[in-house]
């Protein structure tokens, strides 16, 4: 039986494990998600704003790109503070944005030399990460204008996106029709659904790709987050950063979160494969595998302000990038100067370049197929 995504059921299964598992001490009602203006696109296209709140947690999303361009949970002591790396306004966004917040696709993640072959077909993306396709290519999903549906369900409210990614859109055969659901629970969690079709077979990787700084963005670098990750074994990556195919133990390793540790504990050991990532900017193999329903593989707290965030998710790997590329040339939303170390990314997903890896988990999506992953990110302080 072909390991695949596809044969996730992230349905019902799937349903309870925020009832089930959260450890958030919030439990409140939630409020209607408000639509704003944000801004306009140079075509003229509005820009708009979802204001969500549920649990203790608040949230705001923009219709461009699913950004989340804010995620407000408490601390210890009940002060609520934006965790998330983001900007004022949707010119910053378009203009220099390094995925601040987005939704990730058609393929999250790289594919070297922005090339794979199906079914006996060569396919060519769009090429914007030196030789290689990165994040879905120089116009993915990050970069678009969705369709943005609010609702409420008994306790929880949320966002509905859409998207339809055209045949050929950025390289990538078949037209996918994309659905993300955004769920803010009575538990102050965070729930991400995501769905696809598609009517020819084609590779999808879809994620999200917020910056977390559990101390409040602005307030300095991550190097002190306690992390642990679930995960025996990574993909190490060559000077692209794209995977050799080798799946290596992390034991030994700057790579093993196994334990609970500081980012930056290891983070300036002299490895060769933090040498090419200029940090960490590796994907993680998942103990659990791909599974049926949400399962947590990943925890992060920061010991200053007491808040903490688990990850479960039905994906196989967890890309864990520890914002080596911010730069000092970007002023976020608190004001600041945004530079290395500031932020840290732990994205679900399958792994990078799997298209061009037969021995990887498969990515592929066929006519008659839906593609189903599901997320819970659970805060708590």
């Amino acid at each position: 039986m072909e390991l695949s995504r596809r044969t996730v059921i992230a349905g019902a299964a799937a349903a309870g494990v925020t009832a089930a598992m959260s450890g958030t001490a919030h439990a409140t009602g939630g409020h209607k998600p408000v639509k704003s203006l944000f801004g306009k696109l140079a075509d003229g296209t509005k820009i708009h704003r979802w204001s969500l709140e549920n649990g203790g947690t608040r949230m705001k999303v923009l219709s461009y790109g699913g950004i989340v361009q804010s995620l407000e949970i408490p601390d210890r002591r009940g002060r609520r503070t934006n965790v998330s790396l983001g900007f004022d306004t949707i010119e910053e966004y378009v203009a220099s944005s390094p995925y601040f917040g987005a939704l990730i696709g058609r393929y999250g993640n790289r594919i070297g030399k922005g090339r794979f072959t199906l079914d006996g077909k060569d396919y060519q993306l769009s090429v914007n990460d030196g030789e290689n396709s990165l994040h879905g290519g120089s116009k993915g999903f990050d970069k678009v204008v969705w369709d943005v549906e609010p609702f409420t369900k008994g306790s929880d409210v949320g966002l509905y996106l859409h998207y339809t990614s055209a045949d050929g859109e950025m390289g990538y055969p078949g037209t996918l029709r994309t659905k993300v659901t955004y769920t803010l629970t009575r538990s102050g969690d965070w729930r991400i659904d995501y769905e696809a079709t598609t009517d020819k077979a084609t590779v999808v990787n879809l994620t999200s790709h917020v910056y977390w700084n559990l101390a409040g963005e602005s307030s300095g670098t991550i190097y002190d987050h306690e992390l642990s990750i679930a995960g025996s074994r990574y993909t190490p990556v060559d000077s692209g950063l794209i995977p050799t195919g080798e799946l290596a133990k992390v034991a030994g390793t700057p790579f093993d979160f196994r334990r609970t540790k500081t980012v930056g504990e290891d983070i300036r050991v002299p490895h060769q494969q933090l040498l090419y990532g200029k940090g960490i900017d590796h994907n993680w193999v998942l103990d659990k595998g791909i599974t049926a329903k949400p399962e947590w593989v990943a925890t992060l707290r920061d010991p200053s302000s007491g808040r903490t965030m688990k990850i479960a998710t039905t994906e196989p790997g967890l890309q864990f990038y520890s914002g080596n590329f911010l730069d000092g040339t970007l002023v976020g939303s608190g004001g600041s100067i945004y530079r290395q170390g500031d932020a840290l990314c732990l994205e679900t997903q399958h792994f990078p370049d799997s298209p061009n890896q037969p021995s990887f988990p498969s990515t592929t999506l066929r006519p008659g197929q839906t593609y189903r992953t599901t997320t819970v990110h659970s805060f708590s302080a």
